[in-house]
């Protein structure tokens, strides 16, 4: 009965570890790769207990999720001969675990190979562009065209390139002075014939708004003139039609403003005769307040 017990448990061991041997886990963010003696037989793409012959079969686990892919900073001459130190990066997956195993492998292989493709496309299309295109005009349009180029060669890596980026594009610190002069100078121009528009527009401004006022100071002084002269006309109409009725009133009262004018307080002072004949007639009604005019 002993040797019975231990015989039992000797295979319920054996079978543990072969199953041990034979099962493996596929996790959900994984792909596998099955080789029997280091050739590929099959890929499992769906995640759950899987099995293998022991021995015979071995499995390679690789990654579904999106990976990274740095590259090293490089010197990209555009095309308006500038130069630009360009660091990028990309994001692929591995949507072929095969031909994957069978070209790259590994991170390694991916960073060797694609890496250089990378490289490649990048100084190819950056260099068919202008600085402001590659810096800031053209920017997303150039990364994608570069994924373009790169997703083209790698499928035959078993990879797709999800996205391309650049993580800075600097001038070389040798050229950054310069270039930073040149579009100071380029602002300060701008800035001055902005300035000298504006005083054009000034001076065009202050010379319409004197012609302006000149033109209205004349209209004013032309109607002032006239409404004047026709009040003058008027005042002298309605004298002349008041003092038509009295002439000899009329003319004490022009008598007595000539006095006024003529005998003005502080005035120089000087001693005639009411009886001089070149006096006589002006003074007639200091002499006479009866007197009549001629």
């Amino acid at each position: 009965m002993r040797n019975f017990v231990a015989s039992i448990f000797a295979l319920l061991l054996i079978g543990a570890v072969s199953a041990s041997f034979a099962l493996f886990i596929v996790h959900q963010n994984e792909q596998a790769l099955v080789l029997e003696f280091g050739k590929p037989k099959r890929i499992i793409d769906k995640a759950g207990l899987q099995w293998k012959i022991p021995m015979v079969e071995t499995v390679e686990f690789f990654d579904k999720r999106i990976l990274d892919l740095d590259t090293a900073p490089q010197e990209v001459f555009t095309s308006d001969q500038n130069r630009l130190i360009v660091d990028s990066f990309a994001r692929y997956r591995i949507v072929d675990p095969l031909k994957y195993y069978q070209t790259v492998r590994n991170n390694v292989g991916v960073r060797s190979r694609v890496g250089d493709l990378l490289e490649s496309s990048l100084r190819r299309v950056l260099g068919a562009a202008t600085l402001t295109e590659a810096v800031r005009d053209k920017r997303d349009a150039l990364m994608q065209q570069i994924k373009s180029q790169v997703n083209a060669q790698a499928a035959d890596f078993g990879i797709e390139i999800v996205d391309v980026r650049t993580k800075r594009a600097d001038l070389p610190p040798q050229n950054s002075a310069s270039v930073y002069q040149r579009m100071e100078t380029d602002r300060q121009r701008e800035a001055a014939e902005y300035r000298a528009q504006g005083e054009e527009q000034s001076r065009r401004i202050r010379g319409e708004a004197d012609r302006q006022v000149t033109v209205l100071k004349a209209e004013a002084e032309r109607d002032a003139r006239r409404t004047r002269g026709e009040g003058d006309a008027e005042r002298t109409r309605i004298t002349n039609e008041a003092f038509s009725k009295d002439p000899e009133f009329y003319q004490f009262l022009r008598s007595m403003e000539a006095y006024e004018t003529a005998l003005k307080k502080g005035d120089t002072r000087m001693v005639i005769s009411p009886d001089s004949p070149q006096f006589k007639d002006f003074f007639r009604y200091l002499s006479d307040p009866s007197a009549r005019p001629r």
